[in-house]
């Protein structure tokens, strides 16, 4: 059964950082690309980014510079560490494990995060 469990969300205020942690069950993962999604209010769910099994990163354009993905194979655990938030980063958090360049059909709960200006 997959498991794909986020945690490290939280209230912070413009200018300050989070760590989000997924810790993942279920899966061979040290085999596959993970990612990061997020899904703000009225929008639809987005990739922020993504690590491979080799561990090269890839960022969206909007987190550049700011946000860094990493991957502990041992622990089946991919974390995202998160500078510099702004408002415009408030949404609910995700990890997943890609197939093919696509989410799979696994979902956790989710972590929200909350950027206050």
């Amino acid at each position: 059964q997959v498991q794909l469990v986020e945690s490290g969300g939280g209230l912070v205020q413009a200018g300050g950082s989070l760590r989000l942690s997924c810790a993942t069950s279920g899966i061979i993962f040290s085999i596959y690309t993970m990612g990061w999604y997020r899904q703000a209010p009225g929008k639809q769910r987005e990739l922020v980014a993504r690590i491979s099994n080799g561990g090269t990163s890839v960022y969206a354009d909007s987190v550049k510079g700011r946000f860094t993905i990493s991957r502990d194979n041992a622990k089946n655990m991919v974390a995202l560490q998160m500078n510099s938030l702004k408002p415009e980063d408030t949404a609910v958090y995700y990890c997943n494990y890609l197939i093919r360049n696509s989410p799979s059909q696994y979902w956790g709960q989710g972590t929200q995060v909350t950027v206050s200006s």
